[in-house]
C-alpha cells in the first residue's frame, strides 16, 4: 500500500533510502539505523506516516531479555500465515532504527509491501514508539537488571513500560510474562490483556538466585513467598497478604522437553486449544520466547494449532544460538549480557549441549553497559568442574579473568587473547574433536566477533537475516543514549582491534 508523504515525507524518504544505499556501497554498513536519523531530521514524522500503510497494524516486542527472538518467532508465524511484515531485524532498537528498518522496506514512490509491522524496541524508547506507530499489540517479555549505568534501577524502566501502556490507543492488546512479577504488575486495571507462563512444576526450582530481582510485592512491599522459580525471580509467586499474585496465564507450556542444543518440545494450551509446539531452539529461557510469540499470535487472531505448525522450521536470529563452523570445529553464538542472561546460557550450554570449550567476550561500549561490575553476580562457578579450555576476550578481558579465578577455575585452563580472529581460532583449536565450541558475548563483542566470522564466509553480514547453512551435529549427536549501530563500523570488512573506540560506542543494542 502506497503512503500519503506529502512534500516533506517525500523528500524525507527518499533522503533516508539515499543514505542507507550510500552506506551499503560504501561498504559502512548495513544501514540498519542512520537512514533513520537523516530521515527523521528531514520530516520527524516520517515513521507515522509510513506506519499507517499497515493495513494489520503493528505489533511491538520490549523488555530485557528475548526481544530479537520473539520478535522474530512472531514474525515466523504471521508470514506463514501470509502476512507479509517489515521488522528491524537487524536488532536496532531505537526509534532511529526503527525508522531505517521501515525506510529500507519502502519503494522509492512511497509503497510499503508488507501488512504488519513488527518492531522490538528499547525498553526507554517504547512510549515515544507507541505514540508514533499506534500498535496493536505490545509484548513486554521480561524485566532484569541491564545496564544501570544507562536506565537506573528497574522501577524506572517498569515506569516507562507502564506509560506506554496506559497511553496506547484504544483496543490495543497487552502481552505480558506472568512469570515476571514486574511485568505481571504492568497488567493493573488495562482494559485487555493476554498473560503468557510456563506450568511445568518439573522445571521449578525451589530457591531464588542470588541475583534475583522482584523478590517483592508492588502493591504492599511484602516478599513475596515463591513456590519455584525457573530462572532470576521468574517462577510461581504470591504476596503473603493476598495483595498481589501470579495471574493465571491465557498461554501456557504445561511441558518442556529440551532435547540437547538441537530443539524443544512443549506442549501449549491457550484455554481453548491444545498444541504440541517443536522448535529448533534450547534453553528455558527460549521457552518463554515461545509461548510469549504464541500469545502474541493469539492476539492477532492466529490460531494456537496453525502457530504451533509454522515454528517448526523456524531459524535463530543473529548470534542468538547461532550455529556456524571455526577452524573446522561446530560453534554455537550465545549473546549474554547481563547477569541472568549469562547464568542461563551458561546453563543452557551445561546443562543441554555438555560444553566443555568456550570462548567468553566481554565489552563495556555503551551499548554493553559501561559499568562491569554485574559481572560478579554470574554464577561462572558453573564452570569450576565442567570448563576444560576457556578463552576470554574482549574490552575488559582481564576483569572477567580476574572473575574466573575467583570463581576457582585453575588457571591452566583459562587463555587471554586480545585479537578476535586469534581468539576464535584459539578457542576452536582447543575444542576436542567431536564437541562444540560455546562462545558467550555481550552485544558489542558479538557484533564483532560475527565481524570475523562474516569475512571468513562463516556467517552473512547481520542485517541480513540469514545465517551461512551450517548445522553442525552437537554433542548430544544433534537502546542506547546515542544511536548509531554498532554494525555500521564494525561488520563492514574493516579490520578493527577490539580494543579500540569508535562509534561502535553508541551503539544501539537488543
Amino acid at each position: 500500500m502506497r503512503a500519503r508523504l506529502g512534500a516533506r515525507g517525500t523528500a524525507a524518504l527518499w533522503a533516508g533510502k539515499l543514505t542507507a544505499s550510500l552506506s551499503r556501497g560504501l561498504r559502512r554498513g548495513g544501514g540498519t539505523t542512520l537512514p533513520g536519523d537523516v530521515s527523521r531530521w528531514v520530516d520527524p514524522r516520517i515513521l507515522t506516516k509510513l506506519s499507517r500503510s499497515l493495513t494489520d497494524g503493528t505489533i511491538v516486542v520490549t523488555g530485557t531479555n528475548g526481544k530479537t527472538t520473539t520478535a522474530a518467532l512472531v514474525r515466523h508465524i504471521l508470514e506463514a500465515q501470509g502476512r507479509t511484515s517489515v521488522a528491524n531485524q537487524a536488532g536496532a532498537n531505537l526509534i532511529f532504527g526503527v525508522t531505517a528498518a521501515v525506510l529500507n522496506r519502502t519503494s522509492w514512490s512511497g509503497s510499503v509491501p508488507a501488512t504488519v509491522g513488527l518492531f522490538e524496541i528499547d525498553e526507554a524508547s517504547l512510549p515515544r514508539l507507541v505514540q508514533e506507530v499506534a500498535p496493536g499489540t505490545i509484548v513486554v517479555t521480561n524485566l532484569f537488571r541491564d545496564q544501570l549505568d544507562r536506565y537506573g534501577e528497574l522501577e524506572t524502566t517498569a515506569a516507562h513500560i507502564r506509560r506506554a501502556l496506559v497511553q496506547g490507543p484504544e483496543g490495543m492488546t497487552a502481552v505480558l510474562n506472568a512469570d515476571d512479577p514486574m511485568v505481571a504488575a504492568l497488567g493493573d486495571d488495562l482494559p485487555r490483556v493476554i498473560y503468557a507462563g510456563l506450568d511445568d512444576a518439573s522445571l521449578l526450582r525451589p530457591e531464588l538466585s542470588h541475583g534475583a530481582d522482584a523478590k517483592f510485592c508492588p502493591r504492599c512491599g511484602s516478599a513475596f513467598v515463591f513456590e519455584g522459580v525457573y530462572f532470576g525471580h521468574v517462577g510461581h509467586y504470591h504476596c503473603p497478604r493476598g495483595d498481589f499474585s501470579r495471574p493465571t496465564p491465557d498461554v501456557r507450556a504445561t511441558s518442556v522437553l529440551i532435547e540437547g542444543m538441537e530443539r524443544m518440545r512443549l506442549r501449549v494450551t491457550d484455554g481453548s486449544q491444545e498444541a504440541g509446539v517443536e522448535v529448533p531452539l534450547s534453553g528455558l529461557y527460549n521457552a518463554y520466547n515461545i509461548v510469549m510469540a504464541l500469545a502474541a499470535a493469539k492476539a492477532m487472531g492466529v490460531p494456537l494449532a496453525r502457530s504451533a505448525a509454522a515454528l517448526r522450521d523456524f531459524t535463530p536470529a543473529f548470534g542468538r544460538m547461532e550455529r556456524t563452523v571455526i577452524d573446522g570445529r561446530p560453534a554455537v553464538l550465545l549473546l549474554a549480557k547481563n547477569p541472568t542472561g549469562f547464568n542461563e546460557v551458561l546453563r543452557t550450554a551445561i546443562q543441554f549441549g555438555k560444553a566443555r570449550s568456550f570462548l567468553l567476550a566481554l565489552n563495556d561500549r555503551i551499548a554493553d553497559g559501561q559499568d562491569v561490575s554485574w559481572i560478579w553476580d554470574v554464577d561462572f562457578e558453573q564452570l569450576k568442574d565442567v570448563a576444560q579450555h576457556i578463552v576470554v576476550s574482549g574490552d575488559r578481558a582481564l576483569d572477567l579473568r580476574v572473575r574466573l579465578k575467583y570463581a576457582q577455575i585453575p588457571a591452566d585452563r583459562i587463555e587471554v587473547v586480545s585479537d578476535w580472529r586469534d581468539a576464535l581460532q584459539h578457542a576452536a583449536r582447543a575444542t576436542p574433536d567431536g564437541e562444540m565450541l560455546f562462545v558467550l558475548p555481550t552485544y558489542t563483542a558479538m557484533l564483532e566477533l560475527r565481524a570475523v566470522l562474516t569475512r571468513d564466509g562463516a556467517l552473512q553480514p547481520y542485517w541480513q537475516g540469514r545465517s551461512v547453512d551450517a548445522k553442525p551435529q552437537g554433542p548430544d549427536g544433534a537502546g542506547g543514549q546515542q544511536d548509531r549501530d554498532v554494525g555500521d563500523v564494525t561488520e563492514n570488512g574493516d579490520r578493527r582491534h577490539h580494543g579500540r573506540r569508535s562509534r561502535a560506542e553508541g551503539a544501539e543494542h537488543e
